[in-house]
């Protein structure tokens, strides 16, 4: 009875199982609406978004394909609450129940007003919304930009309110202002003006939309475009909405208008008024320069200057006088110099010159007689020294020794013999006497000739201890 009942149930492989399962859920709940609060959400690199939809019972695996993530009009983050919409399916491989979702939205104001509050507190405390990062704004800037939408009416308001002000130069940056892709855009825009150099670099930033729901203007609260308004050079106005809307941009930016037309106002004066100030201030410089020309004149007329004719006539007299007192002096030096040359003229006579001319010539006189008996005992003296030098050089000469009876050998060469060993027979000889010279020639040599040795170069002691070895030897002298 077991066998036969359980025989009619039909067998299902676990893949079967799972695709009959997937084609029952997704049959049955083809379009649903979850509400639930957002976990673990994580973006892809290839841009799909991985999720959890869960309560305080229940957790529900979110899929969203890139195409429905790029239209998002928010950014997801964890702990917000959405209401999505899609299809449930179930993933095979794990046998888990999924929601692909197609749409998604913030669960009401409410959470996205908490999530804009949590953000704000951040970048609060980052210091990006501090009163000493604002800059001033030109007052008369010669470019503007904007970063808006181009078809909207927000592009017309400004640039019809500029032309009625004061008409400067104004560059449209086009941005989507709603949507997911706004914020990227907007924030190129800030980056964008901020990257131009030259004339076409703007001198102030517009950057704004026109009101709505805060679903709207939520691309005006994204961190990105928050971090590129607080980076930015340019000074920047925020008119984002109407003047009851607030955005994250307007606590950052360095002025925040109401509304699109007041940031035309905050960024350019007016013309007509500009000139109606100008008109007063050239009155008030030429009333105030009247004034001052008018004081000095009659400061001047009071003063009571004396005549010019007056101050002229004082100046010739003293010039007179002056010129009296030259002349005075000048004749007073002349005579002091006539005076004292007369004195020295007095000391050049020729009398006084003879006279010391006579003087000098008997001093020299008398100079002469003393000094020529000195001088010729000077040259005796010197005369008997040389005659004494003579008499010693003479003495002193070999010559002298020749007269003497001695002989000087020389050979062939000239050289001096000093031994008998150094001739050789048949050897010319050149013998130099007293009265002059004789040649010979050497026929033999002596048996008793005994060669004189030549006197080493020695102490004297030495050489004395020598000598008396050696024959007898007679003196030259």
């Amino acid at each position: 009875m077991s066998e036969a009942s359980s025989s009619n149930i039909t067998e299902f492989s676990v893949s079967e199982l799972a695709g009959e399962l997937k084609r029952t859920i997704e049959t049955s709940f083809d379009h649903v609406r979850v509400r639930g609060e957002l976990g673990r959400v994580t973006i892809a690199r290839s841009g799909h978004m991985y999720a959890d939809i869960k309560d305080d019972k229940a957790v529900l695996n979110t899929v969203m394909w890139k195409g429905s993530v790029q239209r998002l009009p928010f950014k997801p983050e964890e702990g917000l609450e959405v209401v999505a919409e899609g299809r449930l399916s179930i993933y095979q491989g794990r046998s888990n129940y999924q929601l692909i979702a197609d749409f998604m939205r913030p669960a009401g104001a409410g959470a996205l007003m908490a999530l804009l509050e949590e953000r704000k507190k951040k970048l609060s405390a980052e210091g990006l919304f501090d009163e000493h990062h604002k800059k001033r704004l030109p007052y008369l800037p010669r470019t503007v930009g904007v970063v808006t939408s181009p078809t909207g009416a927000v592009i017309r308001d400004i640039l019809h309110r500029i032309r009625e002000r004061f008409p400067v130069r104004v560059i449209l940056w086009p941005a989507l202002v709603q949507g997911d892709l706004a914020a990227t855009q907007i924030e190129a825009g800030i980056r964008g003006f901020n990257a131009m150099t030259g004339e076409d670099r703007p001198d102030v930033l517009i950057v704004g939309r026109g009101g709505g729901s805060i679903e709207d203007l939520w691309p005006f609260n994204e961190e990105n475009v928050v971090r590129a308004a607080f980076e930015s050079d340019i000074p920047i106005i925020s008119a984002v909405g109407h003047e009851t809307d607030t955005t994250l941009i307007d606590f950052v930016s360095d002025a925040r208008a109401p509304t699109p037309t007041g940031a035309a106002e905050i960024a350019v004066p007016v013309r007509s008024e500009l000139l109606v100030a100008i008109e007063d201030r050239a009155q008030s410089m030429t009333r105030a320069l009247t004034r001052v020309i008018r004081h000095d004149k009659e400061r001047l007329r009071a003063s009571r200057l004396p005549r010019l004719e007056t101050l002229i006539a004082q100046k010739r007299q003293s010039l007179d006088y002056l010129d009296a007192g030259l002349r005075g002096g000048l004749s007073s030096a002349i005579k002091s110099k006539h005076i004292h040359l007369a004195r020295s003229g007095s000391r050049l006579r020729p009398d006084p010159l003879n006279k010391d001319a006579r003087e000098a010539r008997r001093r020299l006189i008398d100079t002469t007689k003393r000094a020529r008996p000195a001088l010729q005992r000077l040259i005796d003296t010197q005369r008997q020294q040389l005659t004494a030098q003579g008499n010693l050089l003479r003495t002193l000469s070999y010559q002298a020794t020749l007269e003497r009876g001695f002989a000087v050998v020389r050979d062939d060469k000239g050289k001096v013999l000093r031994s008998a060993a150094a001739a050789s027979p048949g050897d010319k000889l050149q013998i130099m006497l007293g009265d002059g010279e004789i040649g010979a020639d050497v026929a033999g040599k002596s048996a008793t000739a005994q060669p004189v040795k030549p006197t080493p170069a020695k102490p004297q002691r030495a050489a004395n201890s020598e000598k008396k070895d050696e024959p007898p030897q007679g003196d030259l002298f």
